[in-house]
């Protein structure tokens, strides 16, 4: 295979530098950016990284400093993203980036509409996929409609989650009661605007993702899919243990779903599955590449490395088999969800050490490339002792 495009990165949270690792892998130059605090904790010594603008408040400084590095460079790079920020920003640019980038995205309008929660679960419902029960409120009848039906406790989700975490670090608020409803959706409706959604019970496992990579003409060229076991922080959160397991029943309900709304390139479906009917409930989509993309290269279906090939028109093959019960661990933050569940009495020290055996794929851990690692460690140990101590 050829390398001679380099590769760009916009991302240096775990999700990017899973990235870097896979293409250092195969001897590929990469350049990895990001705003100035994830690049002190994610910087790699497998990348040339530096400091850029942010998307969010910078975007034509960001436009300006993508076209001059690629200008600079020769041949055009391979642009990743590893967050909505980055993906919305090149999205709205592509025009623009497309003459100096390779890179392969769904229309402008579906990446908005599914990273809006309120467009998401209509478009969901609009193709018969199952989600839980979800109120939007726009107004006070909106919100007594959502008091009259709810059952508590309940979750508060804001609609744009990656705008909203910029202000608060949280990807839901758990409500017990209605109390605490009324005053949390007071303080945090300043900050975006919030759904009221149930809870669907179960644990950590229970909940399922399917990842898919199609071509430019919807032709699939990878199908991967892998279970929870844990995750930070423990109430709702992202994946801290991860396990690769193919699910066929949440393939059929997938592939025709992202057929109809034609997600082309890289794309990720989260589900949980409900313990009171055995149905998959549908919780979000991702246009990108995800947090636990780096489980796929172990599992054998190396999504970073098949869009490298497929966009320098190298004619990969479709992969659709995968090794399962691999595990992925981003070590710091199963360390902490065992804390917090060992409080609970959910979590013994003994589970926790058997999760660690077996194959596995650390999300930051690596002897080549240890300080992102040891950075995020310590940043994740300095914050939980903050928050214990507030």
């Amino acid at each position: 295979m050829k390398h001679e495009h380099c590769a760009v990165v916009l991302d240096l949270s775990a999700n990017g530098v899973g990235i870097i690792r896979s293409l250092s892998k195969k001897g590929i130059k990469i350049y990895a950016f990001d705003t100035e605090r994830a690049y002190k904790i994610g910087k790699s010594r497998l990348a040339t990284c530096n400091i850029c603008p942010n998307p969010l408040t910078e975007e034509n400084e960001l436009l300006m400093f993508l076209i001059n590095l690629s200008q600079s460079i020769g041949k055009k790079p391979i642009l990743y993203a590893g967050s909505d920020d980055y993906i919305v920003f090149i999205s709205r640019n592509r025009k623009v980036l497309s003459r100096y980038f390779l890179f392969l995205l769904p229309d402008h309008s579906l990446i908005e509409e599914v990273l809006d929660k309120e467009k998401a679960y209509e478009l969901a419902l609009k193709h018969n996929i199952a989600c839980p029960k979800t109120y939007i409120v726009e107004n006070e009848d909106h919100f007594e409609e959502a008091i009259a039906n709810l059952d508590f406790p309940c979750i508060l989700k804001p609609v744009l989650g990656h705008e909203f975490r910029k202000n608060i670090n949280k990807k839901a608020i758990l409500i017990n009661d209605l109390a605490q409803l009324k005053a949390d959706y007071q303080t945090y409706r300043e900050y975006g605007k919030l759904i009221i959604q149930e809870i669907i019970p179960g644990d950590d496992n229970c909940f399922y993702k399917v990842a898919t990579f199609y071509d430019d003409d919807m032709k699939l060229m990878a199908l991967f899919s892998l279970q929870k076991n844990h995750q930070f922080p423990a109430e709702f959160g992202t994946g801290a243990h991860i396990i690769s397991k193919r699910v066929p029943e949440l393939f059929d309900i997938c592939l025709p779903f992202f057929e109809e709304i034609e997600l082309k390139g890289i794309g990720m479906a989260e589900f949980k599955k409900d313990p009171r009917d055995g149905i998959y409930k549908f919780i979000e989509i991702n246009p990108r590449f995800w947090l636990t993309h780096s489980l796929t290269e172990p599992s054998g279906i190396n999504f970073v490395y098949m869009y490298y090939l497929y966009l320098t028109k190298q004619n990969p093959e479709p992969i659709f088999y995968q090794i399962d019960g691999v595990k992925w661990i981003y070590l710091v933050r199963y360390y902490l969800t065992f804390l917090q569940k060992r409080k609970r009495k959910e979590m013994s020290f003994i589970d926790f050490y058997k999760g660690f055996q077996g194959k596995k794929e650390f999300a930051l851990f690596a002897w080549n490339d240890p300080m992102p690692f040891i950075r995020s460690t310590c940043s994740h140990l300095v914050n939980a002792w903050k928050q214990h101590w507030k």
